[in-house]
């Protein structure tokens, strides 16, 4: 999962959730944490935090801590939350000021 709100730096922020009950193994929490801030450095997102959050396991004490098909599924999914929230909070083009219109006289 993907969280963002817009901050008031000249640049984007990133915090990485990665609990253990959802990846086990330090060895794959590493991996996750790695990859997704390789993509994030790599996008080039305006002045937003956003933070990612792990919401499903990934793998179980039972297989191995990291794959490369872990890391392909990673990269797909961190590309796709990263690309919807550059889209989103695009700063929108500031309107030129104008002064309010002078009253009427009666």
């Amino acid at each position: 999962m993907l969280y963002t709100r817009l901050n008031e730096l000249p640049h984007a922020r990133l915090g990485v959730v990665v609990a253990k009950r959802f990846a086990p193994r330090a060895v794959t929490r590493n991996t996750i944490k790695r990859v997704t801030r390789e993509l994030f450095r790599q996008t080039g997102l305006p002045a937003i935090d956003c933070l990612v959050r792990l919401a499903k396991p990934v793998n179980s004490k039972d297989g191995p801590a990291t794959t490369a098909k872990l890391k392909a599924a990673l990269r797909v999914e961190l590309a796709r939350l990263f690309a919807q929230a550059k889209v989103a909070k695009l700063p929108k083009p500031a309107l030129p000021s104008t002064p309010p219109p002078p009253p009427v006289a009666s």
